[in-house]
């Protein structure tokens, strides 16, 4: 594909939209195979994106939203690397992320390849599959970078609370203790009868416009996507299905849903996992959607600036943490899913061994400042996040480069978070790499690239 499109940028912003299917063939693992294989395809899986252009930027931005659960490592700088290409900008201005649903691949080739070379039974994710996706993405950008660009003139800023979706994993049980399994689904009546949590209640969506005709809504929430899953139907669920109907809503909008940092919040308080509870919360979404576009302020795009900081964060070590003990399990599991976990945490260790750090990129559009997050971050990230920039709207997403597992805070570590027994491979300092590097990038500074 033609990798040189400098000569299309101008003065003016531009904005190209793209999408393509990437929808799991039926037998491919699902979370990473922590849960049953696709049998059946409920709602197709989406890849929806743009590039945005001009201005006082010197390169394109891109940015595309993902229905997979997770995309790792070596599989995600190569989503970078070539939307890069076919883009003409840099890879640090590919902004990926994941929404996060399960009845969805986790996408790390460099741990299903190290699976495939002791011949273990659990697999991640389907390597060929993999690559063909990629591919598939970077020729609908090639294909929009072909149509004439939509001019943008103004960036639109709204929010909604959503009600009765959201809640934390964390709650106190009648007699004081602490518990952390309120998950997607969950069944124990304590659990539906504790308050939310900490949570961030608002829906927030970011719109581009050409003075007052909307091209581009982009909505984020933060709660897992999950109503119910396991069973291999495949779906978009109900942040999906939310999507869809607001497409049909402003048919001539493109709309892009992006997760929160949600690690730690989930719909448990609302959901039991009754298939009945789909649409429901859908339709709770869909609201909160149609009330932050209708609370939409407009306001002149005069100026942009992209900032990525840099992340190092240390692997999680200790029994059964170190290279030896993951090899071990990895070879010798009888348990597939173990040997997936081995896999993936091999992976993400050879990664910070060669000093290959996660980028935390940072796009300002005039009163947005939009921030990428990796992994399961949790939602403390999402609030220090705003906190660090009071004036602005902060569109804090979660979900980027997703090597790391979740992200907690001291307080889950130390009130034993029973999530963090595995899906968690950063070390206990990732609070404060996290921390100070979201410090760093929603700083405004002279080192601002345009």
């Amino acid at each position: 594909m033609s990798t040189d499109h400098a000569d299309r940028w101008t003065a003016a912003w531009t904005l190209h939209t793209f999408s393509a299917d990437v929808t799991i063939p039926i037998g491919h693992p699902c979370m990473g195979g922590g849960i049953a294989p696709a049998s059946a395809v409920v709602d197709p899986l989406e890849a929806i994106g743009f590039v945005l252009a001009g201005g006082t930027l010197t390169k394109p931005i891109v940015f595309v939203s993902v229905d997979w659960c997770e995309i790792r490592n070596d599989a995600y700088e190569a989503w970078r690397a070539e939307l890069a290409g076919v883009a003409g900008t840099d890879p640090e201005r590919v902004l990926v992320t994941a929404i996060h649903q399960h009845d969805a691949p986790v996408v790390d080739t460099e741990a299903q390849r190290r699976l495939e070379a002791v011949n273990a039974t659990g697999a991640v994710c389907d390597i060929d599959f993999a690559q063909t996706s990629v591919g598939s993405v970077a020729r609908a950008l090639a294909l929009a970078l072909e149509r004439p660009p939509r001019r943008v003139t103004h960036v639109g800023t709204g929010r909604a609370m959503v009600e009765r979706v959201a809640s934390n994993r964390r709650y106190a049980r009648a007699d004081g203790s602490i518990a952390y399994d309120r998950t997607s689904a969950a069944h124990d009546p304590a659990a539906h009868a504790a308050p939310e949590g900490l949570i961030d209640p608002w829906l927030r969506t970011l719109s581009l416009w050409d003075e007052d005709e909307p091209l581009l809504a982009l909505s984020s929430y933060a709660v897992h996507p999950m109503s119910y899953y396991g069973s291999g139907e495949v779906s978009a669920d109900f942040v999906g299905i939310a999507r869809r109907a607001r497409q049909r809503a402003l048919p001539g909008v493109v709309q892009v849903y992006a997760s929160g940092c949600s690690g730690n919040v989930t719909a448990g308080k609302y959901n039991d996992g009754a298939r009945s509870n789909r649409p429901v919360l859908a339709a709770r979404i869909e609201r909160a959607m149609a009330e932050a576009w209708a609370a939409t302020e407009r306001r002149p795009l005069e100026s942009a600036a992209f900032r990525c900081s840099q992340l190092r964060f240390e692997p999680r070590s200790g029994p059964g943490h170190t290279p030896e003990d993951l090899e071990t399990r990895l070879a010798n599991n009888a348990d597939p899913f173990d040997q997936c976990l081995a896999a993936l945490a091999l992976s993400w260790q050879a990664r910070a061994q060669a000093d290959r750090p996660i980028d935390l990129p940072v796009l300002e559009l005039g009163p947005a400042v939009l921030v990428l997050l990796p992994g399961e971050a949790y939602v403390e990230y999402q609030l220090l996040a705003q906190s660090l920039r009071p004036e602005a709207f902060v569109l804090a997403l979660g979900y980027g480069e997703s090597a790391t597992g979740y992200i907690p805070t001291a307080l889950q570590i130390a009130e034993d978070d029973e999530n963090l027994g595995v899906w968690y491979w950063v070390s206990p300092t990732a609070e404060q790499i996290l921390g100070d590097g979201l410090r760093e990038a929603l700083v405004p500074a002279a080192s601002s690239k345009p």
